[in-house]
């Protein structure tokens, strides 16, 4: 029988100590490519050949002064070079990262119970999140706001919060959030009532939105697509061609003209939107271990996290397998696999550039909690990108 605990885990952390500092040069995008691809000094020396599908993981850091408890999401500001991390703790931590890979924390706030998502403004000067204590919390650190006491409640629903996400609705900026109430709000910042709503038909459990898109997953595998020209209601409502529970939906990049689904069942589908190109959806086995000691059967693991990159559009997945791989859709083809990082990889992002991808090597409760444990470790790595780790297979003209 499959268990998935992620959202079955006890809300009652205990509390932390507080970490904060001044956060450098909010919502620069100073940094040039160049210097983030020499974020990890001499990383070039580790690029694997053209010819190898296999990556390695000699190169990744490990940012300093992690959360405390299981990873629930991370996302790389779009407008600089920080990373806000939120976790079961009930902290979401920002990270400042400099060009030599060294991070430092750079802000923080707080939720009265686990702080399951988190989001930037597009142009990185407040920093989102959402949790178990049902509210949706706002840092604005352009003011230069970094310590907890200056966050600000700017969402509430009447279960806990599971996803959040900015977007543009009517050319005004909008925070977006879903919760275990089974409803998408949708909230202007400047008001304590959500300017508009959308029922869905179960429970939130992942949720993402690019350029006119929001896509929600839910509970009982239901798929809500929504235009946000017209955010009331759902522009399209399927079920989940994968068999068992979502648990994530990512939107194309580049291009946003459909999603990416991860299930428990170790398998991922392609889905476009519009109905001319439903011929090119399709679904693929990943996370899968063949048993050590029976070649008959297969140990599958749930796809975690999937991030397309910004600028090739090819997409990661990530697993409880402790592996993440590099694929190219369109080619159908795996362009890069890396070994076991030695726990579940709970959460993953990429950088604004594409050079960094961030993975979150922490707990994901999909065994329940009897396994987790004090040793079990829980940390932030940051992979560099290069070479040809994430670049689509050349085009031969031939689908």
């Amino acid at each position: 029988m499959w268990s998935y605990g992620s959202y079955g885990k006890p809300p009652n952390t205990p509390q932390r100590r507080t970490v904060t500092a001044t956060l450098p040069r909010l919502g620069s995008s100073t940094t040039t490519n160049n210097t983030m691809s020499g974020l990890f000094g001499s990383a070039a020396a580790a690029a694997s050949s053209a010819g190898s599908t296999q990556g390695e993981l000699s190169k990744d850091v490990q940012v300093a002064n992690g959360p405390e408890d299981s990873i629930s999401n991370l996302a790389f500001s779009p407008a600089s070079d920080h990373l806000a991390v939120s976790s079961w703790d009930n902290k979401v931590r920002i990270y400042s990262i400099d060009q030599n890979g060294q991070s430092s924390p750079a802000a923080m706030l707080e939720h009265q119970g686990p702080a399951l998502d988190c989001c930037w403004a597009k142009d990185g000067t407040k920093i989102f999140s959402v949790g178990a204590d049902k509210a949706g919390r706002m840092l604005d650190l352009a003011a230069g706001h970094t310590d907890p006491s200056k966050a600000q409640q700017v969402a509430v629903h009447d279960q806990p919060i599971r996803s959040c996400a900015m977007a543009t609705v009517g050319g005004s900026p909008v925070l977006v959030t879903g919760g275990w109430d089974k409803m998408i709000k949708y909230w202007d910042l400047r008001s304590d009532k959500p300017i508009g709503t959308l029922e869905c038909k179960d429970r939130v459990y992942t949720m993402d939105v690019k350029d006119n898109m929001l896509v929600v997953g839910t509970a009982e595998r239901w798929i809500h697509v929504v235009s946000l020209n017209n955010p009331g209601t759902s522009y399209k409502v399927i079920q989940s061609p994968l068999k068992w529970q979502t648990r994530v939906c990512t939107i194309f990049s580049p291009d946003a003209n459909g999603y990416a689904i991860g299930s428990i069942e170790g398998r991922c589908a392609i889905q476009y939107v519009e109905e001319k190109d439903q011929s090119n959806n399709f679904s693929f086995k990943c996370h899968r271990q063949q048993s050590p000691t029976d070649r008959n059967t297969s140990n599958v693991y749930a796809v975690n996290a999937i991030s397309f990159h910004p600028v090739h559009g090819t997409f990661s997945t990530s697993g409880a397998d402790g592996t993440f791989h590099f694929w190219d859709k369109d080619a159908k083809h795996r362009l890069k696999g890396y070994p076991e990082v030695g726990g579940t990889i709970a959460a993953t992002d990429f950088d604004r550039t594409g050079n960094i991808f961030a993975y979150a090597v922490s707990y994901d409760w999909s065994k329940g909690y009897q396994h987790n444990t004090a040793q079990y470790p829980n940390k932030i790595m940051l992979h560099p990108v290069i070479g040809d780790e994430c670049k689509p297979r050349p085009k031969t003209g031939k689908r």
